[in-house]
């Protein structure tokens, strides 16, 4: 797949004639015609593939990129060795409210030459830590990421949280992680919340902030340094987050990436706030309408800090990755473009994004390339102590570009969208957000490509669905309390084709059955009175030229407990499904295509791994009940999952 025998030349001298002849001598048994195979690497399956030679040297590398959980699947072994490097980052932690500490940057390990054999290997990737809310200080460390080899488990820990600010006094102190949470400010605690010191480290300590009433809140702990500490001394401050550290190891030497950043300390009644560490740490909120930055997805970059007064939220933390990469060849077709993870197959070579950037062609035009752009899924609707009917979130538009021509010389900006956030139920607050727009940018005509985040989701009682590339789910609840599903607003963009559906009605009492979500291939199901919850609508596969079965990309079907209507893996944009309840644990099946499966959260349990959208495919998140108290306020995930873009042309 790209790869070819340095050996070939159009033409050939004497000298060359020469070595071709000692090659069939030597590896033919003398006067055949075979030249020898050159050597390959392994052959496996799983997750983004990224194709990519080291200048130096001139090897070349295959990355497995993994910005999911899935499987790392060795068939056969290759010449180069029964090794793999590999990078595990784990997720970021949350940050608090009113001034509150930056997260710390998940735990990052990396190294090469881990021993590995013709076998699956587990593969974990963990979730960003959850941001607190006014009046809940509830947010969380990160979520471990790890791989599975020959012998063991490389485990990375979940990012510190930090602490809350000064009108949470028992809730200041930051917590110990990968890289540890700040404090919050005022918290008058001169110790640092560790990172974890190894052997091998992990990450650093976060910062803390003493007890004047003008220090900010301390910087989380990144991969290569501490978080800054807030201070009144010399003068007011708030503390940036810890740097992470760069690798080469998803997109090769001349594009490194930075991961792991500690999250910008609070804001202090002054004014100052922290930055985000280099690697994806979340900016403290800028003013007193502002909140926290989430870390960036795919990083484990730390959450930065809430604004003092009025009490505004932190962050969440950025979710992990995991890339293992291999030596398979030393020659590789050139691609005409830069940007995203690059691989060959079927005669295409294949750009994938699932974090924003620029595809830029270089020389000349590239006289037609598919385009596939997926938005970020609708959160999913919440509700606690309810009787049951929250609904799916919509998954995010999908768009399909057949082929159009790409200038010469010429960058278009991709922004991939985030997942909407779930509904936060602590507080009484039952609405979700939209996923976000994920936008080819093309000044020419035919022009950009909008592919609309999905609609949210509804908690109980709480009325229609939301609007969206593809619509959420309607509320179950009592009359007049419940509500249809929200309608899909994707249309056609930039000559693109654009799919988006309905999402499902819910039901009035007294059985309160949410609606799914709408999918990119079919409505949401209606909450029906007997015997369950409403179905996301399942999405829609990849076109052929992107389904190499090297990569893992999309979903295979049945992520969210619904099957898909025909097999073969790389569906997108499938609704979250709605929840049960404590009369009906019967839940609604997210859409194939990463929808999130609703759920009945007993009390005293998180949330399950499948009821967010799945990471890179649009899917919506699955609506959740909580049962009654004692329960787990804000645990676990039912945001939307992020979108994607793919782009294939002739190689």
């Amino acid at each position: 797949m790209g790869v070819r025998s340095t050996g070939s030349h159009p033409t050939t001298t004497k000298a060359d004639g020469h070595l071709l002849e000692y090659f069939r001598q030597t590896f033919s048994g003398g006067g055949g015609s075979a030249l020898p195979t050159p050597p390959s690497g392994h052959t496996a399956t799983g997750g983004v593939i990224s194709d990519y030679t080291d200048p130096g040297p001139g090897n070349v590398y295959r990355a497995h990129i993994f910005t999911s959980s899935g499987t790392f699947d060795i068939s056969t072994i290759g010449d180069f060795g029964a090794t793999v490097d590999y990078l595990v980052v784990a997720g970021g932690g949350g940050s608090g409210t009113g001034g509150g500490g930056g997260g710390g940057a998940g735990g990052l390990l990396t190294s090469n030459n881990l021993p590995v054999s013709a076998a699956p290997y587990a593969v974990v990737v963990g979730g960003g830590g959850n941001k607190g809310i006014s009046g809940a200080y509830v947010q969380t460390n990160g979520i471990d990421s790890s791989l599975a080899y020959n012998g063991g488990t490389i485990t990375s820990t979940g990012g510190g949280k930090g602490g809350n600010g000064g009108n949470a006094p028992a809730t200041r102190t930051g917590t110990p992680g990968g890289s540890g949470g700040g404090h919050g400010m005022n918290a008058n605690n001169g110790s640092n919340p560790t990172g974890v010191e190894g052997p091998p480290r992990q990450g650093y300590f976060g910062g803390y902030a003493d007890s004047s009433g003008s220090t900010g809140a301390g910087g989380g702990g990144g991969a290569s340094e501490s978080g800054e500490n807030g201070s009144s001394s010399p003068t007011d401050n708030a503390g940036d987050g810890g740097d992470g550290v760069a690798s080469t190891y998803a997109y090769g030497p001349t594009n490194p990436v930075t991961y792991a950043g500690g999250g910008g300390g609070g804001t202090n009644v002054v004014g100052q706030h922290g930055n985000g560490g280099a690697g994806g740490g979340g900016q403290a909120a800028t003013s007193s309408s502002d909140v926290g930055e989430d870390g960036v997805f795919g990083t484990g970059g730390g959450a930065g800090g809430g604004w003092y007064s009025p009490n505004t939220p932190g962050g969440n933390g950025g979710s992990g990755i995991v890339v293992v990469r291999y030596q398979i060849g030393t020659s590789i077709s050139s691609a005409k473009a830069t940007g995203g993870a690059i691989s060959f197959y079927g005669g295409k070579t294949i750009h994938t994004f699932t974090s924003s950037g620029a595809f830029t062609v270089q020389g000349s035009e590239i006289p037609s390339a598919e385009i596939f752009v997926v938005a970020g899924g609708g959160g999913g609707g919440g509700y606690a102590a309810g009787d049951g009917g929250s609904s799916g979130g919509g998954a995010g538009g999908l768009c399909v570009h057949p082929g159009r021509p790409l200038a010469a010389s010429t960058a278009y900006p991709i922004s991939i969208g985030a997942g909407g956030a779930m509904a936060r139920v602590s507080n009484g607050n039952k609405v979700a957000a939209n996923g976000v727009n994920t936008v080819f940018t093309d000044p020419s005509s035919p022009g950009t490509i909008t592919a609309v985040g999905g609609g949210l989701g509804r908690g109980q009682d709480a009325g229609a669905g939301g609007p969206g590339g593809s619509g959420g789910g309607g509320a179950g609840g009592g009359n007049p309390n419940a509500g249809p599903g929200g309608p899909g607003t994707q249309s056609p963009s930039g000559g693109a084709t654009g799919y988006g559906n309905d999402g499902g009605g819910g039901t009035q009492g007294p059985n309160f059955r949410g609606g799914g979500g709408g999918g990119a291939g079919g409505a949401g199901g209606d909450g029906p009175d007997q015997p369950g919850n409403g179905p996301g609508g399942y999405g829609r596969q990849a076109p052929p030229s992107f389904r190499d079965p090297a990569s893992t990309v999309g979903d295979v079907g049945t992520y969210g407990g619904g099957t898909a209507p025909t097999p073969g893996g790389f569906w997108f944009a499938g609704g979250g499904g709605s929840s049960g309840s404590p009369y009906n644990a019967i839940v609604g099946t997210g859409g194939a295509g990463g929808g999130g499966e609703g759920e009945y959260v007993p009390s005293g349990r998180d949330l399950s791994a499948n009821t967010a959208g799945k990471m890179s495919t649009g899917g919506g998140g699955g609506g959740y009940q909580i049962g009654p108290s004692p329960y787990i306020v804000n645990s676990g995930n039912a945001n939307g999952g992020s979108g994607i873009v793919m782009i294939a042309y002739p190689t």
